[in-house]
């Protein structure tokens, strides 16, 4: 998460959207950076909004704007088993070295997840129950449409490094896993496509 005082806006970390470049890039520009623990950086907008934005606006006497990245959903689940595929994992259970992607889709539609498929949902980080959500979403895809806003917002150009980059790997998937996507993931699809 960074927070930029002067401009009103904060970036929510969405996991696997990039944000380790972007917190890069940034940090030196923030007010505040938060990047570890995981818990904290990636902090889900219901959870802003309870606890931190009222912190902040109270502080300030202002409203902050609130921005964030989501990922195209079966292209996010690719990333974190790319990611988990790694080999520094440290705890075998989350490791994904076993298993293909097809097999990781359909463990992650299970309930409850074994832990190599517990990647939580970009939906219920970017969703609040609350009403009170994101002001800004934008596509990972189309990174550089957040480029472009952060530019004209923080006054300045941004290069993003390359960074973080999880290891290439099949990212095939059977007929009838892809429709367990459909399904698993309806209210991540639904989101993805209501961005503009």
């Amino acid at each position: 998460m960074l927070i930029f005082w002067e401009q009103r806006l904060v970036f929510l970390a969405t996991p696997k959207t990039g944000t380790t470049a972007i917190e890069t890039a940034l940090e030196s520009l923030a007010a505040a950076s938060i990047q570890r623990p995981p818990l904290l950086k990636h902090t889900s907008v219901e959870s802003y909004r309870r606890f931190i934005g009222p912190y902040l606006e109270a502080a300030s006497g202002e409203p902050f704007t609130v921005v964030a990245l989501m990922r195209e959903p079966r292209a996010w689940l690719g990333s974190w088993y790319r990611h988990r595929q790694r080999d520094d994992i440290v705890e075998a259970a989350k490791s994904t070295a076993h298993v293909t992607f097809d097999e990781f889709v359909r463990a992650y539609a299970l309930d409850p997840r074994p832990e190599f498929a517990a990647v939580g949902s970009q939906a219920a980080f970017l969703d609040a129950t609350n009403g009170q959500g994101l002001d800004r979403l934008f596509r990972y895809e189309e990174i550089g449409r957040f480029i472009d806003f952060l530019e004209e917002r923080l006054g300045c150009e941004i290069i993003l490094p390359r960074l973080n980059v999880s290891p290439a790997a099949p990212l095939d998937l059977s007929p009838e896993t892809e429709d367990l996507v459909r399904r698993t993931m309806a209210r991540d699809l639904a989101l993805y496509a209501s961005l503009d």
